[in-house]
């Protein structure tokens, strides 16, 4: 028997008491009954019950000492199901301590192995071990439909039961400081969920924005590493962020976790070096690849990073290697792949970006970024994943937003997603989290709870709940359906079309084209700022023409603000 640590620890040890569901642990007295179990039931010592997408956690003891154990040795439980491996990484958890965690995509049994690259060491390469896998049963999505991939049409995101998912991303660069205070996470997580926020973007490693190191890096269990190299890892630190991406978990929302930063002024590359961003990346993996999240490699990095050349292109191929689930890996990029033969893509959707200026980053030219990344082939997901922040500058407000939102949705983009001046950089009075970038110059004083409430983020949701109603997943985009707005649909189903906002006393509509002549349109306004209708009535079919003649809705806007028209097959 290995050896271990106090009562409980030896159920963990045989794979019985500590197996935890997202939504809770199995507490020590638990375990302590479950051992009386153990020890009664012949056969059952090595088995263990969890639901199926849930978190299955075991820990394994060493009797041998390591003297730096976080990079002296590499640890892997190995489980398989039929034909079917998973190679899975464990993580030093202190002392002689290794703990894996593994969420099993399917019902029945699993075997499960501990291997270690120390071969002598009997402890860390044990016998094969029995878990047994059981239906979920809660309410929480992210678990009843699976991991977040992408869809069989390799132009939106789903999960494993292809269920559509749609992506509305909100951005929490620096959400793991204690500048945003375990009270905040869970404030700031609510009020996403109550707008229907679906993916958090959120750095685990170096910040954009600062220096190496930095005081400002620290959460409540102090820094993440010890020293520049990334080779001596703080577990306390860890232990805190677990607490936080799981309460993302259980609220329905998925991690999209950025692992390094790559910009100039904060380039980890650089002050990190290639060895010590792969060691956070295993750590990173290890710990939260079981829960249903996503990968963003690094932010700003270089656009050739997506096919395969430059310094982390290395980076994204041991990523690969060592996530056992295969969880869709992107990078944070200005543009989006070359698609030239023989590229080697290194991501499984693209995330572009935009322009954090509310006047370009509405132009046609930054549009134009999303839509080239589209027409590449073979087809991915695409989405903006930074563009103008509500409020950055005291610019950018719910309007631009708007604007925004739906001029990706109904251009291709895969999703979209937001950001606001205080929420990025976790600001909170007398200290906006912004040390490094521009000379130390601050770019905002706003703290998050003000960026909490900017209404850009409301009227997002609402444009999201909107498009829930229809088949959005089968959108595609068709700009001659209304020159001059932005417009996706499904032909003779259902057209979405948006107005953008005019000048002050101009209540002109749109003139719409090509509607199937053998369709009754039922019509409507949908204000995109508060989410009230305004019914415009029905478009009776005309079956004897052959094309139906444009519709004009002249001076037919109940306000000249911006607007989307909803037609729905009657």
């Amino acid at each position: 028997m290995q050896k271990v640590e106090g009562l409980a620890n030896l159920c963990v040890l045989r794979g019985m008491a500590r197996g935890s569901i997202v939504g809770g642990m199995n507490t020590k007295i638990t375990a302590c009954l479950m051992l009386g179990l153990c020890l009664l039931v012949p056969g059952l010592v090595d088995a263990a019950d969890v639901a199926r997408w849930t978190v299955f956690e075991t820990s394994y003891q060493s009797a041998k000492g390591y003297t730096n154990a976080f990079v002296d040795v590499e640890v892997n439980v190995v489980f398989t199901q039929g034909g079917k491996k998973w190679v899975v990484p464990a993580f030093w958890s202190g002392g002689r301590r290794w703990t894996v965690r593994f969420a099993p995509p399917a019902e029945g049994q699993y075997q499960y192995r501990v291997e270690c690259t120390d071969k002598a060491n009997p402890d860390l390469n044990g016998p094969e071990k029995v878990l047994k896998v059981k239906p979920y049963r809660g309410d929480n999505p992210l678990l009843q439909h699976g991991f977040i991939g992408v869809s069989e049409d390799n132009r939106h995101f789903a999960h494993a039961d292809g269920t559509p998912f749609f992506w509305l991303g909100d951005t929490w660069w620096k959400g793991l400081c204690k500048r945003l205070t375990w009270e905040g996470f869970q404030e700031l997580t609510a009020d996403r969920k109550a707008k229907g926020f679906s993916v958090v973007q959120i750095v685990c490693g170096p910040y954009p924005d600062e220096g190496f190191l930095k005081p400002s890096w620290e959460n409540e269990g102090g820094m993440p590493y010890l020293n520049q190299a990334f080779s001596e890892v703080n577990l306390k630190y860890f232990d805190y962020a677990d607490r936080r991406f799981k309460h993302l978990v259980d609220s329905g929302i998925v991690p999209a976790i950025v692992g390094a930063w790559g910009r100039g002024d904060c380039n980890s590359m650089q002050g990190i070096g290639l060895a010590g961003i792969k060691r956070n990346w295993r750590n990173v993996i290890a710990r939260y690849g079981a829960y249903p999240v996503v990968w963003i490699l690094a932010g700003e990095v270089g656009d050739e990073t997506k096919w395969g050349q430059g310094p982390w292109a290395e980076v994204a191929k041991y990523v690969r290697e060592t996530d056992p689930y295969r969880h869709p890996l992107t990078c944070h990029t200005g543009n989006g792949r070359r698609g030239a033969a023989g590229d080697v893509s290194l991501v499984d959707y693209d995330m572009v970006g935009g322009n954090h200026d509310q006047a370009l980053a509405i132009s046609g030219q930054t549009l134009a970024i999303l839509t080239t990344a589209c027409a590449k082939t073979p087809a991915m997901p695409v989405l903006v994943g930074e563009t103008c922040y509500e409020g950055h500058m005291q610019q950018g407000f719910g309007d631009v937003q708007r604007h925004l939102f739906w001029m990706y949705l109904l251009n291709g983009a895969a999703g979209h997603t937001y950001g606001a001046a205080g929420i990025w950089h976790a600001g909170v009075e007398g200290d906006p989290g912004i040390v490094g970038a521009f000379g130390g110059q601050v770019y905002d004083w706003t703290t998050w709870k003000e960026g909490m409430s900017y209404p850009g983020s409301t009227q997002l949701g609402l444009g999201k709940k909107l498009l829930g109603k229809y088949p959005w997943a089968r959108f595609e985009p068709h700009p001659e359906w209304a020159p001059g707005c932005y417009a996706a649909g499904i032909p003779g189903e259902v057209r979405f079309i948006y107005l953008p906002r005019r000048n002050i006393y101009n209540w002109s509509g749109p003139e719409v084209k090509g509607l199937e002549p053998d369709v009754d349109w039922h019509v409507y306004y949908f204000d995109p700022a508060t989410g009230r209708t305004f019914d415009q009535g029905v478009i009776k079919a005309t079956s004897k023409e052959k094309t139906a003649a444009p519709v004009t809705f002249s001076k037919n806007i109940p306000s000249p603000q911006d607007w989307v028209m909803v037609f729905e097959r009657k």
